[in-house]
């Protein structure tokens, strides 16, 4: 056993020092000098040449790529990501200011789809070939299918523009969660409502569910006791990775709703050219899914 934790700690550091590399070179690849970009911010927009190259030498932005690089990688191993650009505060103590608004988002809106999928999940396997079934099948499929933006954009317009019963955006109480965790939840829930189904109808297929039911046990008994308890190792496997990819899909959806997240916060990075901002951004999602 601590082999094998050892071997997935190993994989899992390699992977993110790997998503490190990735991240620093596309990042230095983007149009747009770091050096200015951090001058105007120090300095105003009337910078001379002077204070770019100042700015340069103390930050390290002259040097060599690989040797910047190294210099990022060492402060990042003393739990040092830099400073933004945009607020020169700590890229640490944002990210750590903007992830309860994520996981808020991301937690809520992963419950509200297991607890929709479960439910029609095992309903449509026993109820396999129904009017039901069919009708949950082409619900996944629909939401499987429909882009989350547009379909937000879709509520927006009808619950708070027409309806007025629904603030447009913003991040407060419950009524500010429930167009964005609506569209996250139904998105979510699509896919794992087709796991479900599927899971449950291998193994309703299988014999000992048959010897059960010929010992004549109740229905009930038989699907929740015996076929689900069987069916979930599957479903709880792809529910992890779920929930870990709340961190990814929660970018356009806190965009649409202005909230205060993890992926507003790499959205708006990503336009004012943030370097320290948008590394330290890819680095979490990434160590969030790789954990």
């Amino acid at each position: 056993m601590y082999l094998y934790v050892a071997k997935r700690s190993f994989s899992m550091a390699f992977v993110i020092f790997v998503v490190s590399i990735f991240t620093f070179l596309l990042i230095h690849l983007a149009p747009g000098d770091p050096r200015i970009l951090m001058a105007m911010s120090r300095f105003g927009n009337d910078i001379t040449p002077e204070q770019i190259e100042w700015i340069g030498e103390e930050m390290g932005l002259s040097a060599p790529i690989h040797t910047q690089y190294i210099i990022w990688l060492g402060h990042l191993l003393e739990g040092d990501l830099g400073n933004s650009i945009r607020s020169d505060q700590p890229v640490i103590s944002e990210l750590l200011t903007r992830i309860p608004a994520t996981l808020q988002l991301g937690l809520s809106s992963f419950i509200l789809s297991m607890l929709i999928a479960l439910p029609l999940g095992i309903a449509a396997a026993v109820k396999q070939n129904s009017l039901f079934d069919n009708a949950v099948m082409g619900g996944s499929i629909l939401f499987i299918s429909l882009p989350g933006f547009w379909f937000a954009l879709l509520l927006v317009l009808l619950f708070s523009v027409k309806l007025g019963v629904l603030p447009v955006c913003g991040r407060g109480g419950i009524e500010h969660m429930v167009l964005p965790v609506t569209v996250l939840a139904l998105g979510m829930a699509a896919t794992t409502t087709r796991l479900t189904r599927t899971c449950m109808l291998e193994v309703l297929n299988q014999d000992y569910i048959l010897a059960a039911r010929a010992k004549g046990l109740p229905e009930k008994i038989v699907i929740l006791r015996h076929a689900l308890k069987n069916a979930l190792f599957p479903i709880a496997t792809y529910s992890g990775i779920k929930l870990a990819r709340t961190f990814q899909v929660t970018v356009v959806i806190e965009t649409i709703f202005a909230w205060e997240g993890i992926g507003k916060l790499m959205v708006d990075s990503c336009f004012a050219r943030d370097f320290p901002m948008i590394q330290g951004c890819v680095l979490l999602v990434g160590g969030v899914f790789v954990l």
